[in-house]
């Protein structure tokens, strides 16, 4: 190994602020890019493999790049190994490296720590391997990643975010075209993550059932309103209109999804006229939604969103990412974050025993390469 050449990158985990369970519905999805990232420290080899190592796990992987027959171990490694899979299946020419991973993202909780340690790894291989890629494309090759080799079925939405966050911005995203455009954050709030410090084991169940009851919605729907080719095709007025033609499980879950896409789209224009408590209004809609219609919640969940709302200066309140376990996401007045955090963190022990892990957010730019300056500092 006589090239021991050392490169930083990070990608960071994200928020979603509103528009849940709408990604893989062709759906619209507000999240944000946090301040909470996963790094990787690159060293260069000279034999033609990659090596990868985590902080945060024991195991270590090897991926063979003259040899890339190589199964899912069902551990951390599939996902770093799925990224350097997917790249070569495109044509891409990787060089040889050792990447050694750490993380800030809590791992469990719905801030997407999958998505991190993809995009992390997607953007160390390719630059350290002098390759040119859309970041578009990489954002879906990240995705394709987890859907094939993994074999979680997730959206766009994780991967996304990963890549194209802004400082102070949160993300429009329309997950069919992939078009997109950042909205401004106020500097009178913060964003507030509460973890449970509980996931229930049948989240990913779950997960994979919801899906197939939206897909069952969509088929039911389709002979009866012309072009709809997923949820996000369908209005308010037509599910009510056709509501006879499904079963009522069904309904309650299109119903969420439905309305959620038409949350997200009023919290896009909130935002833009800064008005945070519409905003606000529109979390605590989200939650209820995802609590009686997509039932996705929790009692964990629940009691945290209810304790947040009690305290003065909290605009909303509400679940983020795929449910039964995680994390909430609360709008809090900055004067208010203190108060904010001693009363939950107190109400919630008093309640469940737990202490809840309680992280005060700043939205930041998406994966980069991090180099340190002559002064010691680092810059993207």
């Amino acid at each position: 190994m006589a090239n021991r050449q050392q490169r930083l990158f990070r990608a960071p985990g994200r928020v979603n602020l509103i528009g849940e369970h709408t990604d893989y519905n062709d759906g619209f999805v507000m999240p944000v890019a946090i301040n909470f990232s996963t790094w990787v420290t690159l060293y260069s080899l000279d034999e033609h493999r990659l090596e990868f190592k985590s902080d945060s796990f024991r195991d270590q992987a090897v991926l063979d790049l003259d040899h890339l027959q190589i199964s899912p171990r069902g551990d951390w490694s599939d996902y770093p190994i799925g990224v350097a899979l997917m790249l070569t299946r495109l044509g891409y020419e990787l060089k040889g490296a050792r990447l050694i991973i750490s993380t800030e993202v809590p791992i469990g909780s719905g801030l997407s720590s999958s998505a991190a340690l993809e995009v992390a790894t997607a953007v160390s291989l390719t630059t350290h391997s002098d390759i040119t890629i859309d970041p578009v494309e990489l954002a879906l090759l990240c995705q394709r990643a987890e859907n094939e080799f993994v074999g979680a079925r997730v959206g766009i939405m994780d991967q996304f975010a990963s890549i194209f966050g802004k400082v102070n911005k949160a993300l429009l995203l329309d997950c069919r075209s992939l078009e997109f455009r950042q909205l401004p954050l106020s500097n009178k709030t913060q964003l507030v993550i509460c973890n449970t410090m509980v996931k229930h084991e049948l989240a990913s169940s779950a997960y994979n059932e919801r899906r197939t009851q939206c897909e069952e919605g969509v088929a039911r729907l389709k002979p009866l309103i012309p072009n709809v080719r997923a949820l996000r095709d369908v209005s308010s007025a037509q599910l009510e209109a056709n509501r006879k033609a499904l079963p009522e499980l069904i309904y309650r879950r299109c119903k969420h999804v439905v309305t959620e896409n038409e949350r997200v789209l009023a919290a896009a224009d909130a935002l833009d006229q800064d008005d945070l408590d519409r905003f606000g209004q529109l979390m605590n809609q989200s939650h209820e939604s995802l609590r009686v219609d997509y039932e996705v919640s929790c009692t964990e969940l629940d009691l945290l969103v209810e304790i947040a709302r009690k305290v003065p200066g909290v605009l909303g309140a509400r679940m983020t990412g795929g449910g039964f376990g995680g994390c909430t996401v609360n709008l809090v007045d900055r004067d208010s974050v203190e108060q904010f955090k001693d009363t939950v963190s107190t109400a919630y022990q008093e309640s469940t025993g737990l202490n809840p892990e309680i992280y005060v957010c700043s939205a930041v730019n998406g994966a980069e390469e991090v180099i340190e300056n002559s002064t010691g500092t680092q810059q993207g």
